[in-house]
């Protein structure tokens, strides 16, 4: 419901949005995107490894990340913080 100023392009530029809107660019909906846009191309291919291979992009899966447990590197790799997940 609130209005919030957000900067973008290293500060040079500012938007006013409305934070009752859900982002669009990642979770549950942007899965549900992915996949029409799999049926609408899934006989095309995309090219892979510096375009030596390639794939059907209905054969691309969209799934939900792995939890992932241990460590992880911070900084510089010169320090180690265990993972949420």
């Amino acid at each position: 419901m609130a209005k919030v100023t957000r900067s973008s392009g290293r500060g040079t530029k500012r938007r006013t949005t409305d934070t009752s809107k859900k982002s669009s660019f990642s979770g549950k909906a942007y899965r549900e995107y992915q996949d029409a846009r799999k049926k609408v191309t899934g006989n095309k291919y995309i090219s892979t490894g510096r375009g030596t291979g390639r794939r059907k992009v209905s054969s691309k899966t969209s799934s939900a990340k792995p939890a992932y447990k241990g460590t992880r590197s911070t900084g510089r790799g010169t320090a180690k913080r265990k993972s949420r997940g």
